[in-house]
């Protein structure tokens, strides 16, 4: 099974970027769809964004399109969310997830691994 890191996330003022990045080992994901979800207090860990095992194609929910951005270098085995214009409401912890296969996936059922988490946090 694929063991996945996140690391990139902190403190951050509103209208302020970060970027978080997701280092994959014990296998390559590069057949593998990849995506980002993320868990906010009392609330249920939702879909963010995945990417197809290429790249070419990528899938946003609603409330960050237009603001974040994912992306993948299967050469260093690593998957990228770049968030710009961060909003108070996207304070959460961000989990970043490997498909079981090539197919993009929008719901956790689908998700074969889940990194440890890396907390945003985003002031008003």
């Amino acid at each position: 099974q694929v063991q996945l890191v996140e690391s990139g996330g902190g403190l951050v003022q509103a209208g302020g970027s970060l970027r978080l990045s997701c280092a994959a080992s014990r296998r390559s994901i590069g057949n593998y769809a990849m995506g980002w979800f993320r868990q906010a207090p009392g609330k249920e860990r939702e879909f963010v964004s995945a990417i197809s095992w290429s790249g070419g194609d990528t899938f946003y929910t609603s409330s960050v399109k237009g603001r974040f951005t994912i992306s993948r270098d299967n050469a260093k085995n690593t998957v990228y969310l770049q968030m710009n214009s961060l909003k108070p409401e996207d304070t959460a912890i961000y989990y970043c997830a490997a498909g079981r296969s090539a197919m993009v996936f929008t719901t956790t059922q689908h998700v074969d691994s889940w990194g440890q988490g890396t907390q945003v946090t985003v002031s008003s």
